[in-house]
């Protein structure tokens, strides 16, 4: 178990922040750089909430997402954009079962996840987060078992967002997971998913154990004892 406490470092689940500019913060190119980003990334939010230009700037932020310092509480405090993120997610419900998911439902979806883990990540907006039960959303796609490649994408990436909760010891988020029994879902993952989901799901029942909370509560009942061991 000891080689899963390092993350594959081609899964971005790292805090979605680029490194601190080596470059003279006094010198005139920095604000002038740093704003127009933030300038930029400020329209394409606006753009998630219009349908017409919502595909477009899903695939643009979740792409430079890391290059925007403070995207996660811009998107968290831009109004209705976590709205439209969520309707991202619940519109592909219906074709979860029977499993329909084409290749570009599940790559538009997954920019949306892509951009919920950047909040899930920041510590900013962690918390308000987990207090909305954004991460209940997921589930569905947790619970999926066909192993197409639209459907592993998708339970890669939903990993990612549970995994960017984990990433950081807080007691008071593997309490919530475990309250939402997301440690049967890691589980199935770990039995029939791809070699990459599997790891991120032992990664994430990893960092539960590894907390007290999560270890009582794996040893209350020797049904759940037997089951991760």
């Amino acid at each position: 178990m000891k080689q899963m406490m390092n993350m594959p470092q081609n899964l971005s689940m790292n805090a979605p922040f680029g490194l601190p500019s080596t470059s003279n913060p006094t010198s005139a190119g920095v604000p002038v750089t740093k704003d127009r980003k933030m300038a930029s990334a400020e329209h394409l939010v606006l753009d998630l909430s219009n349908p017409d230009l919502q595909e477009n700037a899903l695939l643009e932020l979740s792409k430079k997402r890391e290059l925007f310092q403070d995207l996660a509480p811009l998107l968290w405090n831009s109004f209705g954009t976590i709205a439209a993120l969520l309707q991202e997610i619940v519109s592909i419900y219906p074709v979860l079962s029977p499993p329909n998911l084409t290749p570009a439902q599940s790559n538009r979806v997954c920019n949306a996840l892509a951009l919920l883990q950047c909040v899930a990540s920041h510590p900013d907006t962690r918390m308000l987060f987990l207090n909305a039960h954004i991460p209940l959303y997921l589930y569905p796609f947790l619970n999926t078992t066909s192993k197409s490649r639209p459907f592993e994408y998708l339970r890669l990436t939903s990993l990612g967002v549970i995994g960017a909760l984990v990433k950081v010891d807080d007691t008071e988020v593997i309490s919530f997971l475990l309250s939402t029994e997301i440690i049967p879902l890691c589980l199935r993952t770990m039995e029939m998913g791809s070699e990459l989901s599997k790891t991120v799901a032992t990664f994430i029942v990893q960092k539960i154990l590894l907390d007290d909370v999560g270890l009582d509560y794996i040893c209350t009942t020797a049904e759940r004892f037997f089951a991760v061991g």
